[in-house]
């Protein structure tokens, strides 16, 4: 065979297997072809190029080596299979693997949790991107995706694939860029990916509209200075708007992939969302104090992470969800989506015509602990409710949301969805510790409060517990105090 750069590892050990030992022996660092393992996954994707870096040569001194003991064999044993490496090329050789083969794929997915490994583990972005474009030309979205599940599905905790997930973005740039733009299905006008997609067209702008001005504010004038504050201030408003874009994302579109089994990409993104906004909230918070040295300094940051996460939407989240995702399932989002709202762009005409899901109807009596109602006056009844309840059953199921005067976001999504991945991933060990006392029996209350956005809110949790003690589930009881604390004195009577 034509012995290159570019030969793989597992062909030229296929071919000449005595070139396990030399290889093994040659240099520490290759000693991990004695693995069978790595030699069937990792070595049928590593070229010679890749192996020589990783054992800190130079390609072309492994190359030399590796043709002086094919010669050196031949001399001594006169095995034909052992013939010196001609110049004729190999078609056999040369060939490329079949993409879509399930045994490739599954070394890929391998070597990209390798070289995740090796960034975790303090490697430079440059180390692992020749590794990486040696590996494959095909890689996609998809790919990209279940790297990240493997990842955390085999123990690395979210917040290290977060720190890690513009490294890998860095990464596998160049091999996303390879893919057509014009790849995919075609999407109908109020399909919730293409309204994803012109949302981020109109952030953009945004983005680029918060970048000019910013850059006013470098002026020596303090008039011209002020005024360009105030300018900045509003275009910072508007990029906060950002917020509800990534709310239907992560209240829609995420509950559906995890139906799917694809959870650790979500919560990952997740993280970075509430990181994003985090950084805009300081941001407004200098303009709202002035302070223009802090916005020339943090913004660019910022509006980075901005771009990087439009990038991700486009690049590995949308591919991947509509990939796993069917038609009726793509329906039923945009069915839920003007309940969240929208951001910069006017509604699909599908959410600005979709009617409310009606009422549940029958004239049958329900027996309750105390009276008895139709399903149609329950319903009525915790639609009318002046806070927000939630109900999450035993297992920790989302079973319930009511309509009333709500705090934060839900949609239909959300029920049957699990109450942990509802939560942002900073969020869930309270979540997680709160159901752990709940079902122990320790606790029956917990009670939080917090201001948001000049308003002051109320949360409670309760333990819900049948004739036997035994837990059923919990209830979320959310609600706007802000009026409540501003009452003083009495009112006796009625004043509309």
């Amino acid at each position: 065979m034509l012995i290159t750069r570019e030969t793989k590892v597992h062909d030229l050990l296929e071919t000449y297997p005595y070139l396990l030992d030399f290889l093994a022996d040659l240099k520490p660092e290759f000693a991990k072809l004695r693995n069978p393992v790595l030699r069937n996954t990792v070595a049928r994707v590593a070229s010679l190029s890749t192996v020589a870096e990783m054992g800190d040569m130079s390609a072309d001194d492994l190359l030399d080596a590796v043709k002086n003991e094919v010669a050196r064999h031949e001399i001594h044993t006169g095995d034909p299979a052992a013939a010196a490496p001609s110049d004729a090329t190999d078609p056999a050789a040369a060939a490329p693997s079949d993409v879509t083969d399930p045994a490739a794929r599954a070394a890929r997915q391998e070597q990209l949790k390798a070289i995740i490994g090796k960034l975790h583990d303090g490697a430079s972005v440059d180390a692992v991107k020749a590794e990486f474009d040696a590996l494959t030309a095909e890689i996609d979205a998809v790919e990209i995706a279940a790297m990240e599940q493997a990842l955390i599905a085999e123990g690395m905790p979210v917040e290290e694939v977060q720190r890690l997930c513009d490294v890998h973005v860095t990464v596998f740039r160049d091999a996303l860029e390879r893919e057509p733009a014009e790849a995919g299905p075609e999407l109908s006008a109020g399909h919730p990916v293409e309204t994803y997609r012109r949302e981020n067209e109109a952030l953009a702008e945004v983005v680029n509209d918060v970048r000019c001005t910013v850059e006013a504010l470098a002026t020596d004038d303090d008039a011209e200075r002020e005024a360009a504050l105030g300018t900045v201030r509003a275009a910072l408003d508007r990029l906060a708007l950002l917020d509800v874009h990534y709310l239907r994302k992560e209240n829609q579109l995420f509950p559906l992939l995890e139906a799917h089994g694809i959870e650790g990409p979500t919560k990952v993104m997740w993280a970075l969302d509430d990181d994003i906004r985090a950084r805009i909230k300081q941001l407004r918070t200098a303009a709202a104090e002035g302070d223009a040295g802090y916005l020339a300094s943090d913004t660019p940051e910022v509006l980075g992470m901005v771009e990087d996460m439009i990038y991700k939407e486009e690049k590995i989240l949308f591919p991947t969800a509509l990939d796993a995702l069917s038609d009726a399932e793509w329906e039923s989002m945009a069915a839920g989506e003007a309940e969240i709202g929208f951001a910069w762009v006017e509604p699909p005409v599908s959410a600005v015509t979709a009617s409310p899901g009606g009422a549940p109807t029958g004239g049958g009596l329900l027996p309750l602990t105390t009276g008895a109602l139709t399903l149609e006056q329950i319903d009525l009844m915790v639609r009318a409710l002046p806070f927000d309840v939630s109900f999450v059953d035993e297992n920790d199921r989302v079973r319930f949301y009511s309509e009333g005067e709500r705090v934060f976001p839900r949609s239909p999504a959300a029920i049957g969805r699990e109450v942990r991945n509802c939560h942002p991933p900073k969020s869930v060990d309270k979540v997680e510790e709160i159901l752990s006392e709940f079902k122990a029996g320790d606790k029956d209350v917990a009670e939080f409060w917090i201001e948001m956005g000049g308003r002051f809110i109320h949360i409670r949790y309760f333990a819900m517990r049948d004739a036997g003690g035994a837990y059923r589930g919990c209830l979320e009881v959310v609600q706007d105090a802000t009026h409540l604390r501003s009452l003083e004195g009495q009112r006796r009577l009625v004043e509309w």
